[in-house]
Formats: structure tokens, C-alpha cells, sequence
């Protein structure tokens, strides 16, 4: 069985999320957690845009490479509910990102708006949110990640 860490430092993340997410810029505030497997990063989450209630999310992750851990899927969602207190947390993805798509839907985010013609390819960009009260991977505020 492989041995998996998370990462926390956002300058080990960043290069990682760039890689894989064309556009994908750092911003003040940003938070990000990664995860490695035997040192090596295979996937990550990054936060931007905090407003109180709300926290952006973008999540990138190598193919094939086996990433969605439990220990990273709970400590993805505690850091935007149980440390930054958010209510809700929002992303986006290409509606031709069909795999993307169907994680998030998988994972319980819900679509909850259309940007016609947004996409890099023209073609539409789907909104999603997922509601705190909603959550099925945070069940106490033992979860939350330290991340500074």
C-alpha cells in the first residue's frame, strides 16, 4: 500500500495545479492542500476568493493516479467549512470536461449556473456549489486541516 501525505504549502502546490489547469494563476489569499504519494504530488485543491461566505475552489489531479484518498477529500472540504466557517464553496468547469463533471456530481456538488460561450473552447463553463449543511465528507471539527 502506497504511503500518502498532505501538503500544505502553497509554493509545493501551485507549480502542480498549473501543470494541469491551463490559465490557472496564483491570487492573493490563495490557500492550497496537496497530496503525495511516496513524495510525490498526485494531487491538488487550492482556495481563492474568500468573502465571508463563500471560498472558490479549483482541484487538479494526476490520471490513473488513484488520488481521491479519504484523508484528502476530508480535509478539502474541512478547510473551507470547519476552518474558514464558509456556508458554501464554489467552482467551475468546462461543460466539455465531462470526467470533471462527473466527479464534482459525484462528489455532491450541484450545477447551478450556465456561462454560455465562457469556456477556452467556446463552449459553455457550468458553475457548481456545494452547501455546507450538505457536505457528507465533514462530521466534526476534529477534521479541520492546519493550514495556514
Amino acid at each position: 500500500m502506497s504511503a500518502h501525505t498532505l501538503e500544505y504549502d502553497l509554493d509545493a502546490v501551485l507549480p502542480f495545479m498549473r501543470d494541469r489547469i491551463p490559465g490557472f494563476g496564483a491570487s492573493e489569499g490563495m490557500r492550497a492542500i496537496g497530496l503525495r504519494r511516496e513524495g510525490v504530488l498526485v494531487a491538488g485543491v487550492a482556495y481563492e476568493g474568500f468573502n465571508g461566505r463563500n471560498l472558490w475552489v479549483h482541484l487538479a489531479g494526476e490520471p490513473g493516479a488513484r488520488w481521491m484518498t479519504r484523508d484528502f477529500l476530508r480535509a478539502g472540504f474541512a478547510y473551507p467549512f470547519l476552518v474558514c466557517g464558509c456556508e458554501r464553496i464554489s467552482g467551475y468547469v468546462n461543460e466539455s470536461n465531462a470526467a470533471a463533471r462527473r466527479l464534482n456530481e459525484h462528489l455532491g456538488w450541484k450545477p447551478e449556473a450556465r456561462l454560455h460561450g465562457a469556456a477556452p473552447d467556446g463552449g459553455d463553463v457550468i458553475l457548481y456549489a456545494m452547501w455546507k449543511k450538505e457536505c457528507r465528507y465533514i462530521k466534526s471539527e476534529s477534521l479541520a486541516p492546519k493550514i495556514a
